[in-house]
């Protein structure tokens, strides 16, 4: 049974934005490590760690702040976002927490709406 989009997506317009940006940006770590094995058991969820669980390299995050900025614009920018952390949080950085900035981002510039939830664009 194939359930609509509208019961799929969350009454709370910032749950849905986390929902929709969690599962695009996952996708984007996927397509990134595709090369690399995890594991058939391997699930990236919001609590996997960049450097503790996929081992990633610091030009491995250059590389998705660029497919971030594509994708969301400027506003949203992971620079100056690893640039506020310490380094411990650095290291223990999760896809959550930076889904959690993201949307922070969008929402702030006003490039999240509920119509972008549906058409998937931030862009103009």
């Amino acid at each position: 049974m194939k359930t609509s989009e509208a019961a799929q997506t969350p009454a709370n317009p910032a749950e849905a934005s986390a929902t929709l940006v969690f599962h695009e940006l996952s996708g984007m770590v996927s397509e990134m490590l595709g090369e690399y094995e995890l594991g058939e058991d391997f699930h990236i969820t919001a609590d996997t760690t960049f450097f503790g669980d996929l081992e990633l390299e610091s030009i491995d995050l250059v590389v998705l702040a660029g497919h971030l900025e594509a994708r969301y614009g400027s506003q949203v920018n992971i620079a100056e976002f690893i640039a506020a952390l310490e380094l411990d949080e650095i290291i223990g950085l999760t896809l959550g927490r930076l889904v959690d900035y993201v949307v922070d981002c969008l929402l702030v510039t006003r490039s999240l709406t509920p119509a972008t939830l549906h058409t998937g664009s931030t862009q103009p």
